[in-house]
Protein backbone atom coordinates (compact mmCIF):
# COMPACT_ATOMS: atom_id res chain seq x y z
CA UNK A 1 0.00 0.00 0.00
CA UNK A 2 2.59 2.18 0.50
CA UNK A 3 3.81 2.42 -2.82
CA UNK A 4 0.44 3.86 -3.69
CA UNK A 5 -0.06 6.28 -0.97
CA UNK A 6 3.31 8.22 -1.65
CA UNK A 7 1.81 9.45 -5.01
CA UNK A 8 -1.28 10.34 -3.43
CA UNK A 9 -0.08 12.10 -0.68
CA UNK A 10 2.65 14.49 -3.48
CA UNK A 11 -0.42 14.69 -5.77
CA UNK A 12 -0.06 18.26 -6.82
CA UNK A 13 -3.58 20.00 -8.23
CA UNK A 14 -2.50 19.64 -11.43
CA UNK A 15 -1.53 16.47 -13.22
CA UNK A 16 -0.19 17.31 -17.21
CA UNK A 17 -0.56 14.98 -19.72
CA UNK A 18 1.65 14.19 -22.27
CA UNK A 19 4.13 16.53 -22.83
CA UNK A 20 4.21 20.37 -22.12
CA UNK A 21 2.51 22.89 -24.83
CA UNK A 22 1.59 26.32 -24.89
CA UNK A 23 -1.61 25.06 -26.18
CA UNK A 24 -3.12 22.06 -23.92
CA UNK A 25 -6.19 22.49 -22.63
CA UNK A 26 -7.32 23.45 -19.26
CA UNK A 27 -9.80 20.46 -17.70
CA UNK A 28 -11.12 21.77 -14.27
CA UNK A 29 -12.27 18.44 -12.92
CA UNK A 30 -14.17 16.55 -10.06
CA UNK A 31 -11.64 14.48 -7.91
CA UNK A 32 -14.03 11.64 -8.43
CA UNK A 33 -13.09 11.47 -11.44
CA UNK A 34 -9.28 11.75 -10.93
CA UNK A 35 -8.13 8.12 -12.70
CA UNK A 36 -10.44 8.24 -15.05
CA UNK A 37 -9.83 11.21 -16.36
CA UNK A 38 -6.42 10.26 -16.68
CA UNK A 39 -7.36 7.60 -18.94
CA UNK A 40 -9.31 9.81 -20.86
CA UNK A 41 -6.58 12.60 -21.51
CA UNK A 42 -4.65 9.77 -22.45
CA UNK A 43 -6.89 7.86 -25.09
CA UNK A 44 -7.66 11.78 -25.94
CA UNK A 45 -3.92 12.58 -26.68
CA UNK A 46 -3.44 9.35 -28.72
CA UNK A 47 -6.02 9.86 -30.60
CA UNK A 48 -5.36 13.85 -31.65
CA UNK A 49 -1.93 14.39 -30.16
CA UNK A 50 -3.67 17.27 -28.34
CA UNK A 51 -2.25 18.09 -24.63
CA UNK A 52 -4.62 19.05 -21.39
CA UNK A 53 -3.92 19.69 -17.99
CA UNK A 54 -6.42 18.46 -15.00
CA UNK A 55 -7.24 20.80 -12.80
CA UNK A 56 -8.51 18.81 -9.53
CA UNK A 57 -10.92 19.74 -6.63
CA UNK A 58 -14.50 19.21 -5.88
CA UNK A 59 -16.76 20.40 -7.62
CA UNK A 60 -17.71 23.33 -5.53
CA UNK A 61 -14.40 24.97 -4.88
CA UNK A 62 -13.95 24.70 -8.79
CA UNK A 63 -17.38 26.41 -9.32
CA UNK A 64 -15.78 29.18 -7.25
CA UNK A 65 -12.55 29.44 -8.94
CA UNK A 66 -13.98 29.64 -12.19
CA UNK A 67 -16.75 32.40 -11.11
CA UNK A 68 -13.25 34.30 -9.46
CA UNK A 69 -11.69 33.97 -13.37
CA UNK A 70 -9.74 31.07 -13.42
CA UNK A 71 -8.56 30.36 -16.61
CA UNK A 72 -9.73 26.91 -17.28
CA UNK A 73 -11.63 25.41 -20.39
CA UNK A 74 -13.94 23.06 -19.66
CA UNK A 75 -15.44 21.69 -16.17
CA UNK A 76 -16.09 18.36 -15.14
CA UNK A 77 -18.30 18.10 -12.88
CA UNK A 78 -19.09 15.73 -10.11
CA UNK A 79 -23.20 16.49 -10.18
CA UNK A 80 -25.07 18.89 -12.63
CA UNK A 81 -25.96 22.03 -10.35
CA UNK A 82 -22.74 23.22 -9.82
CA UNK A 83 -22.32 23.66 -13.28
CA UNK A 84 -25.79 25.27 -13.96
CA UNK A 85 -24.63 27.90 -11.29
CA UNK A 86 -21.66 28.01 -13.52
CA UNK A 87 -23.71 28.93 -17.01
CA UNK A 88 -25.98 30.66 -14.82
CA UNK A 89 -23.10 32.97 -13.87
CA UNK A 90 -21.82 34.00 -17.19
CA UNK A 91 -18.81 31.64 -17.05
CA UNK A 92 -19.87 28.53 -19.78
CA UNK A 93 -20.78 28.25 -23.28
CA UNK A 94 -24.03 26.52 -23.02
CA UNK A 95 -25.90 24.56 -20.72
CA UNK A 96 -24.15 21.66 -18.87
CA UNK A 97 -24.64 18.04 -20.48
CA UNK A 98 -24.66 14.43 -17.96
CA UNK A 99 -21.87 12.33 -19.23
CA UNK A 100 -22.10 10.20 -16.78
CA UNK A 101 -23.86 8.31 -13.31
CA UNK A 102 -21.77 8.00 -10.41
CA UNK A 103 -21.82 5.54 -7.89
CA UNK A 104 -21.19 5.38 -4.02
CA UNK A 105 -19.02 2.87 -2.09
CA UNK A 106 -18.45 2.39 1.41
CA UNK A 107 -14.43 1.20 1.43
CA UNK A 108 -11.60 0.44 4.59
CA UNK A 109 -8.31 -0.99 4.56
CA UNK A 110 -8.50 -3.45 7.07
CA UNK A 111 -10.40 -6.70 6.87
CA UNK A 112 -11.65 -6.08 10.60
CA UNK A 113 -13.27 -3.30 9.61
CA UNK A 114 -14.84 -4.70 6.57
CA UNK A 115 -17.67 -2.93 5.66
CA UNK A 116 -21.41 -2.66 5.72
CA UNK A 117 -23.68 -0.05 7.18
CA UNK A 118 -24.27 -2.06 10.79
CA UNK A 119 -20.45 -1.76 11.13
CA UNK A 120 -20.70 1.85 10.94
CA UNK A 121 -21.77 2.25 14.63
CA UNK A 122 -19.50 -0.08 15.55
CA UNK A 123 -17.27 0.82 18.74
CA UNK A 124 -13.88 -0.20 16.81
CA UNK A 125 -14.78 2.67 14.29
CA UNK A 126 -13.53 6.12 15.44
CA UNK A 127 -13.84 7.81 12.44
CA UNK A 128 -15.61 7.68 9.27
CA UNK A 129 -14.50 10.06 6.23
CA UNK A 130 -16.36 11.50 3.73
CA UNK A 131 -16.03 14.70 1.23
CA UNK A 132 -17.32 17.95 2.06
CA UNK A 133 -21.18 17.66 1.93
CA UNK A 134 -21.23 21.50 1.09
CA UNK A 135 -18.98 21.05 -1.74
CA UNK A 136 -18.84 17.63 -2.83
CA UNK A 137 -21.63 16.22 -4.31
CA UNK A 138 -20.13 12.48 -2.98
CA UNK A 139 -20.35 13.79 0.45
CA UNK A 140 -24.01 15.25 0.00
CA UNK A 141 -24.71 11.63 -1.12
CA UNK A 142 -23.24 10.29 1.53
CA UNK A 143 -24.77 12.29 3.83
CA UNK A 144 -28.29 10.93 2.58
CA UNK A 145 -27.31 7.49 3.13
CA UNK A 146 -26.73 8.55 6.93
CA UNK A 147 -29.81 10.55 7.13
CA UNK A 148 -31.68 7.04 5.37
CA UNK A 149 -30.47 4.71 8.09
CA UNK A 150 -30.96 7.11 11.00
CA UNK A 151 -27.23 7.05 11.75
CA UNK A 152 -26.90 10.51 12.01
CA UNK A 153 -27.55 10.93 15.76
CA UNK A 154 -25.43 7.33 16.46
CA UNK A 155 -22.07 8.25 14.51
CA UNK A 156 -22.41 12.00 14.07
CA UNK A 157 -19.14 12.82 16.26
CA UNK A 158 -17.41 9.70 14.14
CA UNK A 159 -17.72 12.00 11.02
CA UNK A 160 -14.47 13.43 9.45
CA UNK A 161 -14.71 15.75 6.31
CA UNK A 162 -12.15 15.61 3.03
CA UNK A 163 -12.01 19.05 1.26
CA UNK A 164 -12.39 16.82 -1.86
CA UNK A 165 -12.97 13.00 -2.85
CA UNK A 166 -9.42 12.92 -3.03
CA UNK A 167 -8.50 13.81 0.45
CA UNK A 168 -11.28 12.08 1.86
CA UNK A 169 -9.44 9.33 0.37
CA UNK A 170 -5.91 9.55 1.99
CA UNK A 171 -7.94 9.56 4.87
CA UNK A 172 -9.21 5.90 4.20
CA UNK A 173 -5.40 4.85 2.54
CA UNK A 174 -4.07 6.36 5.98
CA UNK A 175 -5.83 5.09 8.42
CA UNK A 176 -6.46 8.19 9.76
CA UNK A 177 -10.12 7.36 9.32
CA UNK A 178 -11.20 3.60 9.66
CA UNK A 179 -13.39 3.74 7.13
CA UNK A 180 -15.50 5.97 4.96
CA UNK A 181 -17.34 6.77 1.72
CA UNK A 182 -15.87 7.16 -1.64
CA UNK A 183 -16.31 6.61 -5.40
CA UNK A 184 -16.57 3.57 -7.01
CA UNK A 185 -14.48 4.84 -9.88
CA UNK A 186 -11.62 5.03 -7.22
CA UNK A 187 -11.70 1.56 -5.71
CA UNK A 188 -12.02 0.50 -9.34
CA UNK A 189 -8.98 2.05 -10.73
CA UNK A 190 -5.47 0.23 -11.41
CA UNK A 191 -3.77 2.34 -9.00
CA UNK A 192 -5.90 1.48 -5.87
CA UNK A 193 -8.42 -1.69 -7.39
CA UNK A 194 -6.42 -4.12 -4.38
CA UNK A 195 -5.83 -1.67 -1.67
CA UNK A 196 -8.47 -2.75 1.14
CA UNK A 197 -12.35 -3.85 1.23
CA UNK A 198 -15.13 -1.93 -0.78
CA UNK A 199 -19.32 -2.63 -0.19
CA UNK A 200 -21.45 -1.01 -3.11
CA UNK A 201 -24.32 0.99 -1.91
CA UNK A 202 -27.96 1.07 -3.28
CA UNK A 203 -28.10 3.67 -5.25
CA UNK A 204 -31.87 3.76 -4.76
CA UNK A 205 -31.05 5.52 -1.15
CA UNK A 206 -29.07 8.17 -2.38
CA UNK A 207 -29.99 11.17 -5.18
CA UNK A 208 -28.99 10.33 -8.52
CA UNK A 209 -24.81 11.68 -9.10
CA UNK A 210 -25.82 13.22 -12.34
CA UNK A 211 -22.17 14.34 -13.25
CA UNK A 212 -22.08 16.89 -16.00
CA UNK A 213 -19.60 18.57 -18.00
CA UNK A 214 -19.85 22.00 -19.42
CA UNK A 215 -17.77 24.38 -21.72
CA UNK A 216 -16.45 27.58 -20.42
CA UNK A 217 -15.74 31.12 -22.26
CA UNK A 218 -12.23 30.58 -21.03
CA UNK A 219 -9.52 31.77 -24.15
CA UNK A 220 -11.19 32.41 -27.23
CA UNK A 221 -8.05 30.15 -28.83
CA UNK A 222 -8.83 27.39 -27.25
CA UNK A 223 -12.65 26.92 -27.71
CA UNK A 224 -12.00 24.63 -30.74
CA UNK A 225 -9.58 22.41 -29.34
CA UNK A 226 -12.04 22.58 -26.09
CA UNK A 227 -15.31 21.71 -28.33
CA UNK A 228 -13.05 18.60 -29.64
CA UNK A 229 -12.71 17.02 -26.24
CA UNK A 230 -16.26 18.03 -24.91
CA UNK A 231 -17.21 15.74 -28.06
CA UNK A 232 -15.15 12.87 -27.44
CA UNK A 233 -16.31 12.86 -23.90
CA UNK A 234 -19.44 11.34 -25.33
CA UNK A 235 -17.78 9.26 -27.99
CA UNK A 236 -17.71 5.31 -27.99
CA UNK A 237 -14.09 5.05 -26.48
CA UNK A 238 -14.86 7.64 -23.28
CA UNK A 239 -18.32 5.45 -22.20
CA UNK A 240 -15.97 2.33 -22.58
CA UNK A 241 -13.74 4.13 -20.30
CA UNK A 242 -16.12 5.27 -17.92
CA UNK A 243 -17.85 1.95 -17.71
CA UNK A 244 -14.66 0.33 -16.80
CA UNK A 245 -13.91 2.97 -13.90
CA UNK A 246 -17.52 1.88 -12.55
CA UNK A 247 -20.01 4.85 -13.89
CA UNK A 248 -23.35 4.48 -15.89
CA UNK A 249 -23.11 6.51 -18.98
CA UNK A 250 -26.45 8.23 -20.76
Amino acid sequence: MKSFLLPLFLLSSIIACKSPSDNKLSIATASNMQYAMAALVDKFNDETGMNCDIILGSSGKLTAQIIEGAPYDLFVSADINFPKAVKEAGFARQAPKIYAYGKLVLWAMDEKNKPSIEQLSNNTIKHIALANPKTAPYGKAAMEVLNYYQLNPVIGTKLVYGESISQTNQFILSGSAEIGFTAKSVVLSPQLKNNGYWLDIDSGIYSPIEQAVVLLKGKKEKQDLALKFYEFLFSKEAKRILLEYGYDVP
